[in-house]
């Protein structure tokens, strides 16, 4: 079955998932490696174009992986946009309605993931794995601060997925300087708005934490949570 190039049609991401699941069936890619490379050994150019076309999908197998390699590249922002629209019918509160969004990654233009009449929020659909997780936690540390810095009276909100170990992080001694050391724009508006005042992650949060809620969607929106 050949393998189309992406074009947007999602059936392109399925044909070419069924397609690298049926080359490596049974025995697994590990499995499947070794065994190329074992028989492939001492053969010239034409023994090798008549083993790929024995393959499953034949030549099409490269197509299908460069496929698969596209989509996945973009996962993070799939994940983020859907988490987003995802959760939206179980954290709107009657009345409240949608004024704007910011689905895709980084600068959108808008100031924040979402802004309804009554709160803005930020989302971060992580993975906590309980180790260094410095980028994460740079991440985090960032929606955080942009959700303090406004100025709306309106409720904010840091959605996240799991939240024990968010807290553990905002409750923790990690400097400043190193958390914002990559990201130049923050540390200045952090340093105009706050100057010297803080010197740790736990003392900002501890002088602000009662101005954003931190709301753990795993316990509202079904799917979120391990299973």
């Amino acid at each position: 079955m050949p393998v189309p190039e992406v074009d947007g049609d999602g059936r392109n991401l399925i044909e070419a998932l069924d397609a690298l699941a049926r080359i490596t069936a049974g025995s697994g890619l590990t499995s499947w490696i070794g065994s190329a490379e074992r028989e492939l050994e001492g053969v010239d150019a034409a023994r090798v174009s008549a083993w790929l076309e024995r393959i499953p999908v034949g030549g099409d197998a490269l197509r299908a992986a460069l496929v698969v390699k596209r989509v996945a590249g973009q996962i993070n922002v799939i994940v983020h946009a859907l988490g987003i629209l995802t959760s939206l019918p179980y954290i709107l509160e009657p009345g409240e309605t949608v004024e704007s969004l910011s689905l895709g990654a980084g600068n959108t233009g808008r100031d924040h993931d979402l802004t309804t009449n009554i709160r803005i929020a930020e989302f971060k659909f992580i993975d906590w794995r309980g180790g260094p997780e410095t980028i994460r936690q740079n991440g985090l540390f960032a929606d955080l601060f942009n959700l303090v810095a406004d100025p709306t009276p309106r409720r904010k909100v840091l959605y996240v997925v799991g939240i024990e170990q968010p807290l553990r992080f905002l409750a923790n001694r990690r400097a400043l300087t190193s958390v914002m050391s990559r990201n130049s724009h923050l540390a200045k508006r952090f340093q105009d708005r706050h100057g010297d005042q803080f010197t740790t992650v736990r003392d900002y949060f501890e002088s602000v934490r009662d101005q954003v809620d931190i709301v753990d969607l795993a316990m509202i929106v079904p799917g979120l949570g391990r299973s």
